[in-house]
């Protein structure tokens, strides 16, 4: 994919996603993990992820961003308020803390791609994708498994025991 696509793509992408997280919806939601895996076999495929004249260092800073990517969406799903409705079904929505966290987020990866160039490596737009997918599905993922838990918390008054 252009780079140039990418670069105009991924800030949509990223301000369709916080727009979305800030509306209340159900926590069970597959299509954002579809999405986010979507983005890091682009980010992937687009190649420029590693660069191959310096492999070893740019495989470090590769695999500290994932760390980081992933590290960024769970802190995101723990600030997401999730609560059940009279009826058992678990919601989320998004707080002022989540989009502190998703400021953060951005200069964290600004910074690491600053660092990147500072040592030298050839970047590339892909590093973007593939980090934003991998922080929208962490914190997708958990704020997920936060209102499974709490769902299963809640004794149905349907349950059958014993």
């Amino acid at each position: 994919m252009e780079p140039i696509l990418i670069s105009f793509l991924i800030p949509l992408a990223v301000v369709f996603v916080v727009y979305r997280q800030m509306q209340t919806r159900p926590t069970e939601r597959r299509g954002i993990l579809y999405t986010a895996a979507a983005m890091i076999v682009i980010g992937i495929a687009s190649g420029g992820v590693v660069d191959s004249r310096h492999l070893v260092l740019s495989l470090c800073l590769a695999l500290v961003e994932a760390v980081i990517a992933v590290a960024l969406g769970v802190w995101r799903a723990t600030t997401v308020r999730v609560w059940l409705d009279d009826s058992g079904v678990s919601w989320s929505r998004a707080t002022g803390w989540t989009m502190l966290v998703w400021l953060v987020s951005v200069a964290v990866r600004v910074g690491l791609y600053f660092a990147g160039a500072a040592l030298g490596l050839e970047l590339s737009t892909s590093g973007v994708l593939l980090f934003v997918g991998l922080t929208i599905g962490a914190q997708s993922y958990v704020a997920a498994r936060r209102g499974r838990a709490l769902s299963s918390t809640v004794r149905r008054p349907d349950t059958v025991v014993g």
